[in-house]
């Protein structure tokens, strides 16, 4: 019997990730072939991966004449919520662009770019008005326990600590021997309290009940439709730009610049 994926070693971890990225890679090309042939007919490609994905090579270079854009545009299967009220979102609802994350709390490499690049990205774009973030759940990693810790980070962000409590997850799993761990309820009960969840008797029963669980599994099931098949993975409006994987902020930079760019055109 195959190993559950929390019980790999971070080797072999890394090797499936790398043969994820490649399929993306492979199924992407065919996405936007397939887009280019019946673009004209005004077919919307959601059944495959993101047109445009790559894992993190600038989607820029994909598009330098501008009909590889055109193409990623039109089967762009990403919708920006620009809800006022999302609890999963940061930033102004006005932004030029709207960054998209895919993540899962059991993720390691998640956890890399929640703690060293997104704080960066936050106080460079979010801050300053010029990107919106919005978080998608993809429980790809860790199975129920993974659907579990999503659908806490929910009910924290019920009370209005979804993104503390992502940072307090994130944290204790970079401070943590296992990386892999699973969470149990006392376990997100102590995080809700430490990022200061007003009403825990309110949290606690929201995870115990699974209120949120069919709506985490319904983003994970959306992100699969869509094409992410390892996290965590981004794009932002429109496709405009699509990467995975914890890639260095630079990289980053240089995605998100691109999109501003093409936005005020």
């Amino acid at each position: 019997m195959p190993k559950p994926i929390e019980a790999l070693d971070r080797p072999t971890l890394e090797r499936r990730y790398r043969r994820m990225r490649l399929a993306t890679v492979v199924l992407a090309a065919a996405a936007v072939f397939l887009g280019a042939a019946l673009g004209a007919q005004g077919i919307r490609g959601t059944d495959g991966p993101i047109a445009g994905a790559d894992s993190g090579s600038p989607a820029s270079d994909e598009k330098a004449d501008g009909t590889e854009a055109d193409t990623a545009a039109q089967s762009c299967p990403v919708v920006d919520r620009l809800d006022e009220d999302d609890p999963r979102a940061l930033g102004d609802i006005d932004a030029p662009i709207v960054l998209h994350e895919w993540t899962d709390f059991r993720c390691p490499y998640c956890g890399s770019f929640s703690r060293d690049t997104l704080p960066v990205l936050i106080k460079e774009y979010v801050d300053t008005g010029k990107v919106r973030l919005e978080i998608h759940d993809a429980a790809l990693v860790g199975g129920d326990n993974s659907v579990l810790i999503a659908a806490a980070a929910r009910a924290a962000g019920e009370q209005g600590k979804y993104f503390e409590f992502y940072d307090e997850v994130y944290r204790a799993q970079g401070a943590a021997e296992d990386a892999h761990a699973e969470l149990d309820l006392a376990a997100l009960v102590a995080h809700a309290k430490t990022v200061g969840v007003a009403d825990i008797q309110a949290f606690t029963d929201a995870v115990e009940s699974g209120k949120f669980e069919a709506a985490v599994r319904e983003d994970t099931a959306e992100a699969q439709r869509i094409g992410v098949t390892g996290v965590p993975f981004f794009a932002t409006s429109e496709c405009g730009q699509v990467m995975s994987g914890a890639q260095p902020v630079d990289t980053f930079r240089s995605q998100i610049d691109a999109a501003l760019a093409a936005a005020k055109k």
